[in-house]
This record gives structure tokens, sequence and C-alpha cells, in this order.
């Protein structure tokens, strides 16, 4: 009995030991995330959707600097300081030191981040002579090019190893601010340099690397993507071992999935999800009022829908408060302007059109559309945060339109094929959402309606107009707020009387978690941070 029993105890107490003094990381909980939708790819420069920003940009890598949500304001990220000269033209940015890009099963990195990643970075976006260029997928660079920062930047040029200086064409007061949008991520440039000998360009989509407190594992399209936390990620260690994405494009299954524990986050839940989570003491509901606008686009480019005053009338006919009580269930206030009430410059004297059937016939007749016209209403088939109930809402707005004599036809899109078609202009009523991703006007005005996001495929309007494009160059032009509010309210009366959308509602955003779930907040802007998760 003695002898059997002390090898026992000495096991145990060797166990023990070595438990004690295994780190906590080594002992941390994975996180499961219930995501809505599969990400388009995981080179977040050749997309706009927030789904791909999620799945890639916001855990794989970083930018140069982030937006702080909590104080308002850009805050270093992989740059620790930033100097900009008198003249509002050069901006030289100081990395921090001592960075690593990733290891992966493809790629041991020799050395840490320098100038020449981030001069890579922009001039594949930027320089048309970039191999790199040359080689994007049909989207392009969508965000780039919106934001004409081909044009904006004249040069990105390195100082040395841990130095960068941007030198632009005029001074532009967003320029530090666009910087910490998803499509800024640092990419290595010795790893696409791996992947160009090797022929395996499309691993970059493929086989992200990046600088992130996560990296990707594996990916099963519309099923799952599990990421690991980086051993060597330059900021604070996250407190999860192990981050996984469960695609579950049902709302409602997301809600089931989170209450069943087999996920700990639910993301874009439905109203009535939320309610009911609110009653479920091992569920908590954690939310925001979102910089988030739902609408829908009319096609400019589309006949009859290049005639203003038709346009008009889809708006006056569509009963939007009947739409927010169906499918936002009165959880998002009534839109009328392109950005929420909780940007500035946002000009509140612009009311939103009437629910006006009559008014909206007699706009179709002085258009010359006595008897109305057949059109098509595009919808995504699956919920998200901007569209809680997507068939139920084109289904309604189909039905209001058809008592002014509008024929409209819905057509549900799987949400990559109807982003993909809608860049082209294919569509002519799209039901759609923006998110901004750091509280600046601009963040909705150059994306959304500018000429060069006609050209990138995200002004959905197609809506081109000197007089409005100036307006938004102007307010990018000067530091000056009181300047910049005055260029962005005439701004807002275009868009208005143009009736460019039809405003829907500025929604909450929100999330569903167990009760075990600490340190997650709901971003304003959808954006998703997991590195401060911890699972108890």
């Amino acid at each position: 009995m003695r002898f059997s029993f002390k090898p026992r105890y000495a096991l145990l107490a060797a166990a023990l030991t070595t438990l004690s003094a295994a780190p906590l990381a080594a002992l941390a909980k994975p996180l499961t995330v219930c995501t809505e939708a599969s990400p388009d790819g995981f080179d977040v420069v050749q997309y706009n959707s927030l789904v791909t920003t999620n799945a890639s940009a916001d855990v794989i890598f970083n930018s140069l600097v982030s937006y702080d949500e909590q104080q308002k304001k850009v805050v270093p990220a992989l740059a620790d300081r930033w100097d900009v000269s008198a003249d509002g033209l050069t901006y030289t940015f100081h990395l921090r030191p001592n960075v690593q890009f990733q290891t992966t099963d493809d790629f041991k990195p020799t050395r840490p981040l320098t100038a020449d990643d981030v001069v890579f970075t922009f001039s594949r976006m930027l320089d048309e002579n970039n191999p790199w260029h040359k080689i994007a997928g049909p989207s392009g660079f969508p965000h780039a090019q919106s934001m004409g920062l081909a044009k904006l930047i004249k040069s990105v040029s390195k100082v040395d190893d841990s130095t960068v200086k941007f030198e632009l064409n005029e001074p532009n007061a967003t320029f530090v601010p666009i910087l910490t949008m998803g499509f800024a991520s640092i990419y290595s440039a010795e790893y696409a340099d791996q992947l160009a000998k090797a022929g395996k360009q499309a691993d970059l989509n493929a086989k992200p690397v990046g600088t992130g407190p996560f990296v990707l594992k594996s990916y099963t399209k519309d099923a799952i993507i599990r990421y690991d936390a980086n051993p060597t990620y330059w900021g604070a260690k996250p407190k999860i071992d192990k981050l996984i994405y469960a695609i579950t494009p049902d709302a409602s299954v997301r809600a089931q999935k989170v209450k069943a524990g087999e996920c700990q986050i639910a993301l874009s839940p439905k109203p009535q999800d939320v309610a009911d989570a609110k009653n479920d003491k091992s569920l908590k509901v954690v939310q925001t009022p979102a910089f988030m606008t739902a609408f829908v686009a009319l096609n400019t480019q589309k006949k009859p829908l290049d005639n203003a005053k038709v346009r008009q009338a889809l708006n006056m006919a569509f009963d939007r408060s009947t739409y927010l009580k169906v499918v936002f269930d009165n959880t998002a206030l009534p839109a009328n302007n392109p950005y929420p009430p909780n940007t500035w410059s946002y000009d509140k004297s612009i009311a939103a059109y009437p629910y006006d059937p009559a008014k909206a016939k007699k706009l179709l007749a002085d258009a010359g559309y006595p008897n109305g016209f057949s059109t098509t209403i595009w919808v995504r088939p699956n919920g998200s945060v901007l569209n809680p109930s997507p068939k139920a809402g084109a289904e309604l707005l189909q039905a209001d339109l058809a008592k002014i004599g509008v024929k409209a036809d819905v057509k549900v899109i799987e949400w990559g094929e109807l982003i993909k078609q809608a860049k082209q202009g294919q569509h002519d009523l799209l039901f759609m959402g923006w998110a901004g991703d750091n509280g600046d006007p601009d963040n909705y005005l150059s994306p959304l309606f500018s000429c060069n996001a006609v050209t990138s495929g995200i002004n959905f309007a197609r809506y081109c107009d000197p007089k409005l494009d100036k307006l938004i160059a102007d307010g990018k032009a000067t530091p000056d707020q009181t300047k910049r509010v005055k260029s962005y309210q005439d701004a807002q009366q275009i868009i208005h009387d143009q009736a460019l959308w039809i405003p829907l509602g500025y929604p909450t955003a929100a999330a569903i978690t167990r009760a075990n779930v600490s340190g997650y907040q709901v971003s304003p802007f959808g954006r998703q941070n997991y590195a401060a998760v911890a699972v108890q």
C-alpha cells in the first residue's frame, strides 16, 4: 500500500506544480462568436463590407493609428507618434519599435515592422505601376478609390526603417482619421515578396499575415473561422487563447445558440431577441446608439430613377413609421439625413419626406409616369444590425409602391453577390446600410456621394454632381470646423432635395452575450475588438 501510494502522490504533486507554474494564457478559455455572414475574403483593402472588416482588419491586422471610441479621438497604433507640417501637406509617422508580423505555417518573418511595409501597403493601393495593384480583385481598392487617395497622396516614402513620410497634394482634415479605417491595415512587404516569387499572390487574401492580436488558422466558407491568439502581439495580450467565428446567417438561430451556450456572443440580434435576453439571467445585452444609417439607395443611372421627382415620389410613398415598427420594433430612430444625429454637422432642420401617397402619385404624373412603372427591389437574405428582417422590409416597400402604381419585384440576393453586382450599378432600389469608422461626417459623404465613389462602386445612388462633389471636397480641405459644417450642411441639403436615398433609420447596435463574458463592448461603428474579452 505504501509503495503504490507514494508514486501516485508524487505524480499528483508534480502535476499540481506544473499546473501552478503554467502561464495564465495557457488556461484561457476560447471565445465563440455567432456572426451573421461569411467575409468576402481576408485581404481587407479589396472589400468594403463590415463583415469582412470584422473578420480581417479587426483581428488580424493593425493600422498606423486607431480610433479610441471612449476618448472619441485618433490614438497611436503601429505608429506611436506623428508630426504634421505647418502647411498641412506632410505627415511623418514614427513606427513603434519591435512590432512583429505573425508567424504562420506558410510564413516566418525575418524582421520586425519597418517603413518598407507601410510604403508597400499604400503603393499597392495607389500606384498603378505596382505589380500588386494590377492583380487586385474585380472590386479594385474601393475605399482608396472613393476617398480619392491616389489624387490626394503625392508620395509615400521611407525616411529610415522606423520613419515614413506622406506628402499630400493639398491639405486634408480627414487624412489621419481615414488611416484608422480597416482598408489602411499594414501588410508585410516581406510576405508579399515571398508570395510573388512563388506565384501565390492569391494567398494574400486566403492566408493573411498581419500584426494584430489573432492569427488566422482555418476558414470554411459559410461555416466557421478559427483564430489563435498571436503570441508575439505588440499590444496587451488577448485574454482568450482561441477565437472562433460560427457563421450563422439567421438572427434567431444566433440568439438560440447563445442561449444554449453554443456561442458566447451573438452579433446583430433581432430587437425581440434582445428584449427576451434581458429577462434571461444567463445572458447579458450590450448595446449603444450606432454610428450607422439604414437606407434604400435609388440608382440614379437607371430610368426613371434618373428623375428627381420620381425619387421624391418613392420617398413619399413609403410608410417608414410602419417599417421601423415592424423591422426594428421601434428600436431605431427615424432617419432623415445620410448620417446619424450623433455626428457633428448633422443638420436637424432638414425634415424627412412625409408619408403622402396622394402627393407621390401627383409627382409621378408630373414626371411623366401617371400609370407608374416597373422596377426591382434588391435585398439580402439574412438580417443584420442595419436590417434585422430584410425580406419583411422589402415586402412593405413593395406594397406601398404598388399603391402609387409602381410594380416592384423583390429580388433576394446572397450578400456577397449583392455587393458585387450593386457596385457595378446593376440594381434599381437597394436596401443597404452604412457604418462610419471614426465619427467624421466625411466618412459618409466621400464614400457614398462623391464622384470617385461612383467609379469605386460604393456610391450606390450612382450620383455624380459637380456642386455636391465640390462641397464634399471643400469640407475636407480645411481644418476649420465651422467652415466644414457649412459645406457639409449644404451637401446634406442637396442629397435631401435630390432624394438620392430613402433614409430609413438610425439603429441601436446590440449584442447578446453569456453572463460569464466580460470585457466585451459594442462599437457604435460596428467594429469588433475581442482582445480584452474574457470567458470566466
